[in-house]
């Protein structure tokens, strides 16, 4: 069996997403190595190349690593505000993009991204996918659409956290637009996952607030909580509630009320429940045949080396679908009234 097509791959953000999920799978595949890398500064990206890809050049512009000619694919592991001139400028160079979710840090720059891969059809683009429902995920869409529940009518999610409650810690860039654009806690996370279960949010409205005023500074201007009210095309109304500053929190959890029953997902243990009309939540069982797992970078590279290869998911389209959604709440924030998701 010959060999499979060696791929080399630049790295333009290398933080903990990078080192926990994608190195390691990325490792295992035959034939993939690392060219170039940059980080925040230099010195970082110098201390990455040593430690994890010491066959990859640490450069001191993501741009260097875009446009260097022995790499093949761009995989962007930088912050949200930084995705759309990584992406364009790659696509334009001929490279394979990866980037790290969230898809942009604007409505815009989301735009921009999938007008630019249209025009480059014969390259791969794809966007990490939120990890949350991997597991029993298809076999949940499988039951909503037997009709186990009946007409969905009401969803309530809660993603709750407290991370970011004491306000002594250090700042985390998620909580400033400044890097990480319109996105707000795990909204967009969640509204990926909904949407592939659910179908399409066409409107919402919107309440955020901080755990105090001292919190609310030129650089902390990410909402500490945040309320939404959608409505799926189908007609279903949902109640999804996000916190950063929810001390001794349940784990993230959903319920989907039906006409004949309810539906209930843990994501913290990947558990699938089922109740009717006459019976309680039961564990509902995965076949092993529909259980998903973590095969984002194999998935990736595959469809690069073979274009018959499914592509990955969620693809630019998607993200698109959901960043939609995000600009819709923050601009319903900032009116106090709904907003339709253009």
């Amino acid at each position: 069996m010959s060999s499979p097509r060696p791929l080399r791959i630049g790295l333009v953000g290398a933080g903990g997403i990078v080192k926990q999920r994608h190195l390691p799978g990325l490792r295992a595949l035959p034939g993939v190595s690392f060219r170039a890398v940059a980080n925040s500064t230099l010195a970082s990206a110098g201390a990455f190349c040593r430690e994890f890809a010491p066959e990859a050049e640490p450069l001191a512009r993501w741009e260097d690593v875009v446009d260097h000619d022995e790499v093949d694919i761009v995989w962007i592991g930088a912050h949200p505000n930084l995705h759309a001139d990584a992406t364009c400028f790659a696509l334009e160079r001929g490279k394979h993009v990866f980037t790290q979710a969230r898809m942009a840090a604007s409505l815009a720059e989301a735009e921009r991204m999938w007008e630019k891969s249209q025009s480059f059809p014969e390259l791969v683009t794809g966007i990490c996918p939120a990890p949350h429902g991997l597991r029993g995920g298809d076999h949940l869409r499988q039951l909503l659409d037997e009709g186990a529940i009946g007409r969905p009518h009401q969803v309530v999610l809660h993603s709750f956290s407290p991370a970011w409650l004491d306000p002594t810690q250090a700042n985390h860039w998620r909580r400033r637009s400044e890097t990480s654009g319109i996105q707000i806690l795990t909204l967009g996370i969640y509204i990926e996952v909904l949407q592939r279960w659910l179908g399409n949010i066409v409107e919402v409205e919107a309440r955020s607030g901080f755990a105090g005023s001292e919190r609310r500074d030129d650089a902390v201007d990410i909402p500490d909580f945040l309320h939404v009210l959608a409505r799926f095309r189908n007609g279903t109304e949902a109640a999804l509630l996000f916190s950063g500053v929810a001390a001794h929190a349940p784990g993230d959890q959903l319920w989907i009320h039906g006409a004949e029953g309810t539906l209930h997902y843990d994501f913290g243990d990947e558990s699938l429940r089922l109740g009717t009309r006459t019976s309680g939540l039961q564990i509902v069982e995965v076949p092993p045949e529909q259980q998903g797992g973590w095969t984002v970078e194999r998935d990736f590279i595959a469809a690069v080396r073979d274009p018959a290869a499914p592509r990955p998911r969620p693809n630019f389209t998607e993200g698109l679908c959901y960043m939609r959604v995000v600009d819709a709440v923050w601009r319903a924030l900032e009116t106090g009234s709904a907003e339709r998701c253009a």
